[in-house]
């Protein structure tokens, strides 16, 4: 592996600026080892070679006239196809999109390419977001780099797996009911989902638009809050788009480095602990709210009893929404079309071709959201479910009362084994229990890597969340913990990831 993929993004834009090295030096060693590994991970589902590559011609051109787009300029990214780029596929993972080629860049994808920041193509995904594991994929599943035999967590694990594999310095997900921040925790990777609305969701596919957020991956909390920094901020063509200053992510990453969390009030929630939770997840839960007090947060334990019924509400809500949003894939616009030759009429070829289109797991969902849609059943089920919404939302406010930050473990397990819960959907589903409440609310959440579980050797993830708009302290806090943490381990947990055989 070439040393140039083993840098943080931070120290790659440095090295660039500086001419040290060039982007494109840094684009191809990226690329190369794509070719080199991506045969066994399965992380990217198309890699744009010569894009990659011309975009980093530029930022060397930049750099020689003594300019620089952005702090993160020539530094390789892996964007997850769930957001649009222009003449590139974009296919959510699904064979209903399979060849389709945007006509127009997400608002993500643009300030990424404004910011100079080189992306390497479009990673893999659970079909339309709908997913914890990146097993609903049409394109085949993607394998953890800890371990090929488990899954790199979803519904973004292309995502996740890039950056841990070193394919890529940093990544872009998005994060319904957790899918940034459960492949965060299970592939050892820091991933945030900002406020909602505080990034901009023009040109990312929805799948339930009221929880959609679209936020950064990288290998350290710094990583991620200059990301952040790049993609939020107000978007006109979003109308759920927040119209307030970007939080200061940059300066609360860097104040964290110094390692004091005086002042800090941390609450750890009462409700995400005990039964179904991982012996060896909680002790590292447990263990890294000890940092936190030693760094000297005040840490007092929190109940939000509400909690407990989010999974419940998450999925009548989030289903509800997409059967709505994936009406669109109706055979006549764009995408897949499956028997138009003239023998059936356009209401079979919509049905045939949403049948050979959708995975099983979309059917499961649009079935369900349909069904708590319709007549007779809307007010007992969704009109309950956003009810409940509501509830968390209160919990919440009544938790940032007291506290400044809240933590949890992220995930109750460590990555489990590829097909293990292929056929227990509920199973599957309560990956996200700990997650699901930060996006009925709309807060701001991170995870970042908290050890290893002394089970199974594989990554643990710590939750923090924040109050809306507050995203800031999620980095402080994060970044913080970081610097006790690797001080404590003797290094970056990300360099204890197993070198990976060259794909055959």
């Amino acid at each position: 592996m070439s040393e140039l993929t083993r840098l943080t993004a931070t120290e790659l834009a440095d090295k660039i600026k500086s001419r040290e090295v060039s982007a494109v030096e840094v684009t191809q060693a990226h690329l190369d080892r794509i070719a080199e590994v991506d045969g066994a991970l399965n992380a990217f589902l198309h890699v744009d070679t010569e894009g990659a590559l011309e975009a980093a011609r530029a930022v060397d051109a930049d750099a020689a006239e003594g300019r620089q787009a952005s702090p993160l300029a020539g530094v390789p990214l892996a964007l997850k196809d769930v957001l649009t780029t222009k003449g590139l596929p974009t296919t959510c993972g699904s064979r209903t999109l399979e060849g389709w080629l945007p006509p127009y860049d997400a608002t993500v994808t643009r300030k990424l390419r404004d910011a100079g920041v080189v992306i390497l193509g479009k990673t893999n995904m659970d079909e339309f977001a709908m997913g914890s594991s990146t097993e609903n994929s049409a394109f085949g599943p993607t394998r953890n780099p800890w371990a090929h035999d488990r899954i790199p967590g979803g519904s973004g694990g292309g995502s996740s797996a890039a950056i841990a594999g070193f394919e890529a310095a940093l990544a872009i997900g998005t994060d319904t009911g957790g899918s940034i921040r459960q492949p965060g925790a299970v592939t050892g990777t820091v991933g945030v989902k900002p406020t909602y609305g505080g990034v901009s969701r023009y040109g990312l596919v929805a799948f339930s638009s009221s929880l959609d957020q679209a936020g950064p991956c990288a290998r350290t909390v710094l990583d991620a809050a200059l990301l952040h920094e790049v993609i939020a901020g107000h978007d006109p063509l979003d109308s759920t788009s927040i119209d307030a200053p970007v939080p200061p992510v940059v300066a609360a990453a860097r104040e964290g480095l110094n390692g004091d969390l005086k002042g800090v009030r941390v609450g750890v929630v009462k409700e995400f602990s005990g039964e179904g939770y991982q012996p060896g997840v909680l002790r590292s839960f447990e263990a890294a709210v000890e940092q936190l007090r030693e760094l000297g947060a005040e840490v007092v334990e929190v109940s939000c009893p509400n909690f407990t019924l989010a999974l419940s509400a998450y999925y009548l809500i989030a289903p509800s929404e997409a059967s709505s949003n994936l009406a669109r894939f109706d055979a006549m616009r764009y995408g897949l079309r499956v028997g138009d030759d003239g023998t059936h009429s356009a209401e079979e070829v919509m049905s045939l071709t949403r049948e050979a289109g959708f995975g099983p797991e979309v059917k499961r969902r649009i079935m369900l959201g349909t069904y708590a849609l319709s007549a007779g059943y809307y007010d007992a089920y969704y009109g309950s479910a956003q009810k409940v919404r509501t509830l968390i939302t209160r919990d919440f406010d009544n938790a940032f009362a007291k506290v400044d930050v809240l933590v949890s473990p992220t995930t109750p397990t460590t990555a489990f084994k590829i097909g293990e819960r292929v056929d227990d959907p509920m199973a599957m589903y309560l990956s996200d229990i700990c997650s699901i409440p930060s996006n009925l609310a709309g807060n701001a959440a991170m995870s970042i890597p908290s050890g290893l579980s002394e089970e199974d050797g594989l990554p643990v993830g710590l939750q923090i969340m924040a109050p809306s708009l507050a995203d800031d302290r999620l980095y402080r806090v994060g970044a913080a913990y970081e610097v006790a943490r690797d001080a404590a381990a003797g290094g970056p947990l990300i360099h204890r990831v197993p070198e990976l055989e060259a794909a055959k």
